[in-house]
């Protein structure tokens, strides 16, 4: 008997039933996606989250009762961690904004292709933060000139736990300029799986829940990574990449 490839769980949250039903006719056509439930607000998202546990939301803006950004933070606040890409027709700088803020993954737009709206699905899943082209400058330029309040992208971590390696801070750089892990992979000549070890080590250390507010962070307040004690500006042996045998591989099980 054939093995049949896993597909990822889709929750889909709109509050138009047609468009709700016309985008489940096209992910259903993937062979890797399977939607597993639906939700016309941010209510009834958390409640499908909990019951249907999905391996991915993906969820509108703008919706009655409780909108997309507050069905995030009841996800988010209920303590799950499933990866939310939002899919919404507007390009607000606020909506974009509140929405990373509260711990969205991905903001994606309804007049992108299909296909990138898959692509985007497919790079959440894997821990990338897909956002639509149309809004990613909006999102860096203002973050560069100081177009957004300092609470719209916040941490809580301590100078301590800011002190990346400088793998950690190098890569979270590449994050700022848009790479995916395997692009940073690939320019740093280390496994894809060390990528996201060391990126899993910074969203910690920065307490911030995905890489776009890892990015945004980075884009704020610059290089986050402070020099040792020792003055030598190297690291300790444990943040150093190491190859498929080493501590990095087993990132990518």
């Amino acid at each position: 008997m054939s093995h049949q490839p896993s597909r990822l769980r889709i929750l889909l949250v709109d509050d138009q039933p047609l468009f709700r039903k016309a985008l489940a006719s096209l992910i259903s056509g993937q062979f890797d996606f399977s939607v597993v439930g639906e939700a016309s607000n941010g209510r009834e998202a958390m409640e499908q989250v909990r019951n249907l546990r999905p391996d991915i939301v993906v969820m509108d803006v703008q919706m009655p009762d409780v909108d997309g950004i507050g069905g995030v933070k009841l996800i988010r606040g209920a303590g799950r961690d499933v990866p939310i890409v939002m899919l919404t027709i507007s390009d607000e700088d606020d909506d974009l904004f509140e929405a990373i803020e509260a711990g969205a993954n991905g903001y994606l737009l309804k007049n992108m292709r299909p296909e990138q709206i898959f692509d985007g699905i497919r790079g959440a899943a894997r821990g990338e933060a897909p956002i639509a082209g149309a809004v990613a400058g909006k999102l860096l330029e203002a973050l560069r000139h100081g177009g957004v309040a300092p609470s719209r992208i916040s941490t809580g971590a301590t100078p301590e736990e800011m002190s990346l390696t400088r793998r950690e801070a190098e890569i979270l750089q590449l994050i700022t300029a848009g790479l995916s892990n395997k692009e940073i992979a690939t320019r740093l000549t280390i496994t894809e799986g060390t990528v996201k070890n060391h990126v899993h080590h910074a969203l910690e250390k920065l307490h911030v829940t995905n890489r776009v507010q890892a990015a945004a962070y980075a884009i704020r307040h610059g290089d986050p990574h402070s020099s040792r004690s020792d003055g030598s500006g190297s690291e300790p042996a444990a943040d150093r990449d190491e190859g498929p045998s080493g501590a990095g591989a087993w990132a990518d099980d």
